[in-house]
């Protein structure tokens, strides 16, 4: 981790903490806070060690897990059904990529990019199953933000299930607006 002492102000209160909790999660003195967050003092390199440590161990208890940002309801559709009316349920809730279930088991998604990437007056009247991509990946509602943000770089979609149950869907939209 990279960190510039000048903003443990401005973190620290990111997190919600006053300077004696976060000194105490530190390890060091509350006075020992104020002085470096005023800049009246320049600490050892022993002291940012521990600032470190205490403000990587917060943010990951702070970072958002797949519950907190998915959406849950999930609009899909079934490997059956034509892809015309596919798109018509893709245009009707402005969605980019829809999963495809045959028996309540998730074989695959269609996307915008996988329908354009065919001839449009040959899958026409397809079925879903015949135009799908590969599953997408599907996570535990405890994974952590910085995990499915990775995913989303080479996949549009994640389903988040919990034992037997799809409990929702994220998409790169839900990471984008949990970043407010």
């Amino acid at each position: 981790m990279v960190f510039d002492i000048t903003h443990l102000k401005k973190i620290r209160r990111q997190l919600g903490l006053t300077q004696h909790q976060f000194a105490v999660r530190a390890t060091i003195s509350q006075s020992m806070v104020a002085k470096i967050e005023s800049g009246k003092i320049d600490p050892t390199y022993s002291y940012v060690k521990k600032i470190e440590e205490a403000l990587a161990n917060l943010q990951e208890k702070h970072e958002l897990n797949a519950k907190d940002i998915m959406s849950k309801k999930i609009i899909y559709t079934d490997a059956k059904e034509k892809i015309h009316n596919v798109i018509a349920i893709m245009q009707k809730h402005s969605i980019s990529q829809i999963p495809v279930f045959e028996k309540n088991n998730i074989i695959g998604i269609i996307s915008e990019s996988s329908i354009l990437k065919k001839n449009l007056e040959d899958i026409y009247d397809k079925l879903a199953k015949d135009v799908i991509e590969e599953t997408p990946p599907i996570v535990s509602p405890q994974t952590k933000i910085s995990v499915i943000k990775s995913l989303l770089q080479y996949y549009p979609c994640i389903l988040v299930r919990e034992r037997i149950s799809f409990l929702g869907i994220i998409t790169k939209s839900d990471l984008i607006k949990s970043l407010r």
